[in-house]
């Protein structure tokens, strides 16, 4: 199933990272091409398609360079079904750890949400037309199907005494009914004038705070009881299917919100989900993308103690056959993994990507290194993303009404410090801009919101002098000089 990405090339897809992510161009590159492979092979015959398997991609770079942000940023870009897993969760407990198969029952989950999504979008044309009558029905007296007109639920007929009827009870609702139709017949040249003048007036928006009561269908609260260890799920509610007859409940709300409820219904109600699982399964098989955080704290590195090696090594050998190609068992059927793309990731300072087992190595045979991050890296970093630090202060603190500027020698003297203290003390990358950013402006914020204050300058002297502060002169050097 293409998804938008399928219409970039990988230069394209270069670009929409360049907007979050600095550097990493290597990184970028493989990933790009990973991905339109991914292309390429849907337009091969079906005997081709087959034999064609994704290559994965093992990211190895210090923490805070950008890996996990290339796998996030690649989830919001594409349709495709995309989850995040770490590693270490697998050896959690003991020698057994989470079911490793979870990764791919959470992929699945995913793509039929996707899948769901997409579908409803279409349904929700149909649904606003559906959603517009029972508005109409609601504020429009008279106009409602009679309460007798309800349908009758499997068990109706044990219930009402064997389904057994008088003949007094037969007459005396046959000639309600007839009473019914007439009054109904007399009403309807009014009841229609009234209808359109309503339906005129909520499409023009002046009924939107008018509280109506809607009928909506009650939604019990989940009672599942899941078998993790076997990815199985039973619904106690579910058991007798569709035998029992839904509940619905009354609900009072204002025009504008029955509209958005009764929408999401009706679309729920005009989808298939046999179609939607189906697709999504299919989706998830062919298009699917796990990526896997934390890959060399399961290695099991000459430098480790033996201890834990039990453990990574036999996650290790868990994990292989679902990188390699295999079928899981999920709720909504079984999944193949054989062509789902692995995207490993690890800062491999300890271990390093030959402590993997041979097997597990063969199946990355794309290797990136991320480069540590330089002063300019920083100092675009806090700049130039689309979402950049500054940016995002700046907006934080317009909510206030306080318009903050920061100065370029303020900017540079931030990614200088930052850059100082990873070298310094432990390198955690990008995210020391963070630490250096919420210390800055602490003061600030703890002020507002000041009446007497409009409008903030910070410059390299605010920057030097709110550290001389927060740091104690004997380390002042190490850290800013």
């Amino acid at each position: 199933m293409p998804g938008k990405l399928y219409n970039m090339t990988p230069k394209e897809i270069v670009e929409a990272l360049d907007k979050y992510i600095i550097g990493q161009d290597e990184a970028k590159k493989s990933v790009a091409v990973a991905l339109r492979n991914r292309y390429r092979r849907s337009l091969l015959s079906e005997e081709m398609m087959e034999e064609v398997t994704p290559k994965n991609i093992l990211m190895m770079g210090p923490t805070g360079v950008g890996k996990t942000e290339i796998a996030r940023r690649l989830a919001k870009l594409m349709d495709a079904p995309f989850v995040k897993v770490e590693a270490t969760k697998f050896t959690e407990v003991g020698y057994v750890g989470r079911d490793v198969d979870s990764m791919v029952r959470d992929l699945v989950e995913t793509a039929i949400r996707i899948t769901k999504a997409s579908k409803l979008e279409e349904k929700y044309a149909v649904a606003d037309d559906i959603a517009e009558e029972k508005i109409i029905d609601a504020i429009v007296p008279g106009s409602k199907k009679a309460a007798g007109d309800q349908k009758s639920g499997p068990f109706d007929f044990i219930l009402n005494n064997g389904g057994y009827q008088s003949q007094k009870q037969q007459y005396e609702e046959q000639q309600q009914k007839k009473a019914e139709e007439e009054a109904a017949k007399s009403n309807t040249g009014d009841l229609g004038l009234q209808r359109e003048q309503v339906r005129q007036q909520l499409r023009e928006g002046r009924l939107e705070d008018q509280y109506i009561e809607i009928q909506v269908t009650d939604q019990p609260k989940s009672n599942e009881l899941d078998m993790s260890n076997e990815g199985m799920g039973i619904a106690i509610g579910n058991i007798f299917g569709d035998m029992m007859p839904k509940k619905t409940k009354t609900k009072k709300v204002t025009v504008r919100e029955a509209r958005k409820i009764l929408r999401e219904e009706e679309a729920q109600n005009l989808i298939d989900m046999d179609q939607v699982t189906e697709e999504a399964l299919t989706n998830a098989e062919q298009n699917g993308i796990i990526f896997i955080d934390e890959i060399d704290k399961i290695a099991s590195g000459s430098s480790y103690g033996s201890g834990a090696d039990v453990s990574r090594e036999g996650v290790q050998r868990d994990i292989l056959p679902i990188v390699e190609g295999s079928v899981v068992n999920t709720k909504h059927g079984p999944v193949k993994t054989d062509h789902m793309l692995f995207i490993g990731a690890g800062a491999f300072s300890v271990a390093k990507p030959e402590d993997l087992i041979p097997e597990l190595q063969g199946r990355f045979p794309i290797r990136v290194e991320l480069e540590n991050l330089s002063e300019d890296d920083f100092k675009r970093i806090l700049t130039v993303p689309q979402n950049a630090l500054i940016k995002q202060q700046v907006a934080l603190l317009e909510t206030e009404g306080v318009e903050i500027e920061f100065t370029d020698d303020a900017i540079q003297e931030i990614a200088h410090m930052a850059f100082l203290m990873n070298e310094q003390t432990e390198n955690i990358g990008a995210r020391r801009l963070h630490t250096i950013i919420e210390k800055l402006l602490e003061d600030i914020s703890f002020n507002l919101p000041d009446p007497s204050k409009d409008r903030i300058v910070v410059d390299r002297e605010y920057v030097e002098q709110k550290f001389k502060e927060k740091i104690h002169p004997v380390e002042l050097d190490k850290f800013i000089l």
